[in-house]
């Protein structure tokens, strides 16, 4: 590769990315952590080697509000107020597969929290045509990025029937190692049409390896940066070629290379912040990163372990209900017993909730208790049926642990 200009380096932003000229608005709000990801559907007209979608998502019509599951627009609303979110990014999958629920999700947020509450949305040019960006714009949409094929230019100029409306405008694509010639000529496109046009940006996304079925890039000779790493060897440095590119021709296109770091860091690292500050029990501690620390109490056949979340998924509506009605008489005389008052059942992941403090003071006096009321088994506590721990965890809907330190 051609050595860099000196200067280009210096363009490295405060969130570990690469810009030449401003961010748009949508990337502004995203490394806040300020944009609720709502996943409209699996399914797509594409079938990229590179496609990030985990298993449980890829060609699944399935819709999730960030980590959260879920099909109603109420739940939805709850997720965007629980990270206090400013606006939203739908993706997919290709949310054009599903323009009809896309618009009404579109509808819906706008509705709730007004038309300042902004929402882009990612899409291939597979499906656009002069009806459906109507109906994208006239729902309300602020801002759309196109996902071109580098290997075949025919759809490009469809990009340009997004240009009739008043939204702004990009293209969005991964820094693929080798595709110099193709992304360029994506580069000297944007140029021609600003020239004539408003602005089209560009988005560079660092390329990254996925754990699913459907990623093919190791299988095509493609290395990471590292042992510990997901992003491809030599996607920044495709990346920082190309802002220098751009830059020494003067070309007329706003680029921001957004990487891993970026991603995980500080997008998710901030919103999962927003997250804890809103959903924080008053027995839960908050760590710098946005993690909860929490005591839990775990009922013996529900304990993390191998195969976890899939037994927390095949629990029936009957057995909840069961475990339900438990953890009711188990956290009334613990309750009871520890004069404990800051104590929850925890519905979704069917254990209860606590302070670090408290659970260790449930620990410390159960050998000098009779524990009588504990439950209608008094040998509950001492024969291990329960478990205590100190759980650090996500903020999100899904709880995901990141250390479980039994007592």
């Amino acid at each position: 590769m051609d050595e860099l200009s000196k200067d280009v380096l210096m363009k490295k932003t405060k969130y570990h990315s690469y810009k030449l000229g401003t961010l748009s608005k949508g990337c502004q709000y995203c490394v806040k952590g300020s944009k609720l990801v709502l996943f409209i559907t699996g399914l797509c007209p594409r079938c990229c080697y590179f496609c990030p979608i985990s298993d449980d998502k890829y060609g699944q019509d399935v819709i999730y509000a960030d980590e959260w599951k879920t099909k109603d627009p109420k739940k939805i609303i709850e997720e965007a107020k629980a990270i206090s979110a400013e606006g939203a990014g739908i993706t997919g999958g290709d949310p054009l597969c599903k323009l009809d629920r896309t618009i009404k999700y579109i509808k819906r947020l706008k509705k709730e929290f007004k038309k300042n509450f902004h929402i882009h949305l990612y899409t291939s040019l597979d499906l656009v045509n002069k009806n459906t960006l109507k109906k994208l714009h006239k729902s309300g949409l602020d801002e759309i990025r196109f996902h071109l094929d580098l290997d075949n230019s025919k759809k490009w100029d469809k990009l340009k029937l997004a240009l009739e409306y008043s939204w702004d405008v990009g293209v969005e694509i991964p820094a693929i190692p080798g595709e110099k010639t193709n992304l360029k000529k994506v580069i000297l496109f944007l140029d021609e049409i600003n020239k004539k046009s408003k602005k089209v940006f560009l988005n560079l996304n660092e390329l990254e390896v996925a754990d699913n079925k459907f990623n093919k890039l190791l299988d095509m000779g493609f290395k990471t940066k590292n042992s510990i790493s997901y992003a491809i060897k030599g996607s920044k440095e495709i990346a920082l070629k190309l802002i220098d590119f751009t830059k020494k021709n003067k070309l007329n296109v706003n680029i921001h290379y957004c990487t891993a770091t970026l991603k995980d860091k500080v997008q998710l690292g901030n919103r999962i912040k927003r997250r804890a500050k809103n959903i924080k029990k008053p027995y839960d501690k908050i760590t710098k990163e946005g993690t909860l620390i929490r005591g839990v109490i775990y009922l013996n056949n529900l304990m993390p372990g191998i195969g976890y979340r899939k037994k927390l998924a095949k629990i029936t509506k009957k057995q909840r209900n069961m475990y339900l009605k438990e953890l009711k008489t188990i956290k009334t005389n613990i309750k009871k017993d520890f004069k404990i008052k800051n104590i929850d059942i925890d519905k979704n992941k069917l254990r209860i909730l606590t302070s670090t403090k408290d659970i260790k003071k449930i620990r410390d006096k159960i050998d000098s208790l009779l524990l009588k009321n504990i439950t209608k088994d008094k040998r509950l506590l001492k024969n291990k049926e329960l478990y205590l721990a100190i759980v650090e965890e996500y903020p999100t809907q899904d709880a995901l642990e990141l250390n479980v330190e039994f007592l």
